[in-house]
């Protein structure tokens, strides 16, 4: 089987550190609806069980919603079992970007051997049932000089936003050609807004003019929660056809898609999804672009 290098894991310990979003009360009108089946631990162990079936060489965690004064301890928890289990082999860590400090956070950040880029969720909507924040931050002055420091410190920027930002975030992301850029879960559609899905494909046709910005495969439960592979396909494709196969990122999205369906029906459905194409470009949506653009030097 090809192999597999995860480009979006997530690993917590609840009685170590806090994740507000896992902790109740639960509600269902939120973003993802409640999250109460996953607010369990999550480690390394259960991570392979769930992915048994597929041949997994690699992974990189990302940021999981630490309470950010836990930020570091999340890293540093991490690169302990990094050391202990050789997973992951990257670390997408959190930092906020508007921080009038945030280079003392980037800094700290990126004296972890595996710390390879940030994620600060800046998903904003109209409908304060869909927004995770409560402004836009992507148009916020001091956050763009924030992310403009990314390049100081070699550090990559995962970028979890909704389409309607994309072109406002386009000239940003265009005047800093050193800082890579990678979209998570399909650029997450919001189909229940009027011109959702022309939004989701301007939005993405603009990110994928410039060469620096890779698109993950993943979240497919963000676009509905009882997806078919039918009803998913045109939407990976038409990414796959943006982006190209060089620029694309099969993950698992582990434990956090499990909310919509089990890992197994995600990859079996990623792997149907290409079965046709040539073999070097299955290789490198499964494995060879997320070692590249994650710096990971696995031996593919």
């Amino acid at each position: 089987m090809i192999p597999f290098v995860d480009a979006h894991i997530h690993l917590w310990d609840l009685s170590h550190i806090r994740y507000p979003w896992l902790s109740p009360p639960f509600a269902n009108d939120g973003p993802n609806g409640s999250v109460a089946p996953i607010a369990r631990d999550f480690g390394i162990a259960e991570y392979r069980a769930a992915l048994a079936r597929w041949n997994v060489v690699g992974a990189v965690h990302v940021d999981a919603g630490a309470d950010p004064v836990q930020a570091l301890d999340e890293t540093r928890w991490l690169e302990g079992i990094a050391a202990e289990h050789g997973l992951p082999n990257a670390i997408v860590a959190y930092a906020p970007l508007d921080d009038p400090d945030v280079e003392t956070h980037l800094a700290a950040q990126a004296a972890f051997p595996h710390v390879r880029g940030i994620r600060q969720i800046v998903n904003w909507h109209a409908d304060p049932a869909r927004s995770y924040t409560a402004r836009d931050l992507t148009q916020d002055a001091q956050w763009q000089a924030g992310y403009a420091l990314l390049r100081t410190h070699t550090l990559s920027f995962d970028l979890q936003c909704y389409p309607a930002q994309m072109p406002g975030l386009a000239p940003l992301i265009a005047r800093h050609p050193d800082i890579p850029v990678i979209i998570n879960h399909l650029g997450m559609p919001v189909l229940t807004d009027p011109d959702g899905i022309a939004e989701w494909r301007e939005g993405l046709r603009v990110l994928a003019a410039l060469p620096h910005v890779a698109i993950k495969l993943s979240g497919l439960g963000f676009i509905a929660r009882d997806w078919t592979p039918e009803s998913v396909r045109p939407f990976l494709l038409d990414a796959i056809d943006l982006f190209g196969t060089e620029r694309c990122l099969f993950a698992s999205d582990a434990p956090t898609d499990t909310l919509f369906a089990p890992i197994d029906r995600y990859l079996e459905t990623y792997h149907a999804l290409v079965a046709d194409f040539a073999e070097d470009e299955r290789c490198a949506l499964f494995g060879g672009n997320a070692n590249r653009i994650y710096r990971l030097g696995l031996d593919l």
